[in-house]
């Protein structure tokens, strides 16, 4: 039986363990949110990471400028930089000097999607390979985690790179934290904890989790982030939705499951990213209820009841 079913947490013992998982969460945006940055400063709980997406219309400089932006207001800022969407070596250095004259600690790190590179770099790794980051003095960097793997490549390529990017990191005295995509699952979150103590790999990992969002909005990202199994799940059981009860389709189910599963037992785990998808101001509100204690947990699991 799964530790998500057997795991005896509940009434104020399971609160104050979500409280203390959500300390310390980070939260996601776009370029297009530059104009609620003083709202959404406002709403954050005090020294929120704030990562700043690098989407298909958005440029670098665009991300470069809203990081540095984000930084400005207090929040520390952690700006996506796309392998798949660099022009050159040349533009990767300059975003990452800017990035850190404008006092930004940290960056995350994705491939992309982009079929045609628009330049030299395909993946992750041959941004590592540079040593850009080295150079430019970035103390710390993230990386992407795939718990319900990834269609564009392969499950013991994704480990094999998650074991050199840590190799790097040893290297390089860079501190690295793996960020995984969003899943409606608990348990395949604690799977792939569990998976990486058996590849050696011993990065701390910030869930991602889907924030406040409806249900089909959510769905349609979903799609379009590639997340697996458990989106498979939900399409299926759309009608019963909310009566599956392995899979969660709303940040306080997620939460709930994610500290049952977790228990008292060792894990990687240390906090919660989540993912905004254009309700910026909306999540920043919902996480910093959560953070401060102020909801109450429903006794049949759903959502929480916020005061």
């Amino acid at each position: 039986m799964s530790a998500v079913l057997t795991a005896p947490l509940a009434g104020e013992a399971l609160k104050r363990r979500v409280v203390q998982f959500v300390s310390g969460a980070s939260t996601e945006i776009s370029t297009h949110d530059e104009p609620q940055l003083a709202t959404l400063a406002a709403e954050l709980p005090p020294g929120t990471t704030v990562y700043v997406a690098h989407t298909p219309k958005a440029s670098l400089d665009e991300v470069v400028r809203v990081a540095v932006k984000v930084q400005a207001l207090g929040l520390p800022a952690c700006p996506h930089i796309v392998a798949r969407r660099l022009a050159s070596r040349e533009a990767l250095a300059r975003a990452l000097g800017q990035l850190r004259a404008g006092g930004v600690e940290q960056v995350l790190l994705v491939a992309g999607d982009l079929a045609e590179p628009a330049g030299a770099f395909t993946s992750t790794l041959e941004v590592l390979d540079t040593a850009c980051l080295e150079q430019a003095g970035m103390p710390r960097a993230a990386v992407a985690g795939h718990p319900e793997g990834n269609s564009a490549i392969s499950t013991a390529a994704l480990w094999q790179a998650l074991e050199r990017k840590q190799a790097w990191a040893a290297a390089s005295g860079i501190r690295v934290h793996i960020v995984t995509q969003f899943s409606f699952d608990p348990q395949a979150i604690c799977d792939f904890d569990r998976e990486l103590a058996q590849h050696g790999i011993s990065l701390p990992v910030h869930v991602g989790i889907a924030g406040p969002t409806p249900l089909p909005k959510l769905v349609k990202f979903a799609m379009q982030c590639g997340v697996g199994a458990s989106l498979r799940a939900v399409m299926k059981n759309m009608a019963g939705m909310s009566k599956m009860a392995r899979l969660a389709t709303s940040p306080d189910e997620m939460l709930v499951g994610l500290v049952r599963a977790i228990g008292n037992g060792p894990t990687q785990l240390v906090k919660p990213h989540f993912f905004a998808f254009g309700g910026t101001v909306a999540t920043a509100q919902w996480l910093r209820c959560v953070a401060e204690g102020r909801f109450e947990l429903p006794e049949d699991g759903g959502k929480f009841r916020m005061s």
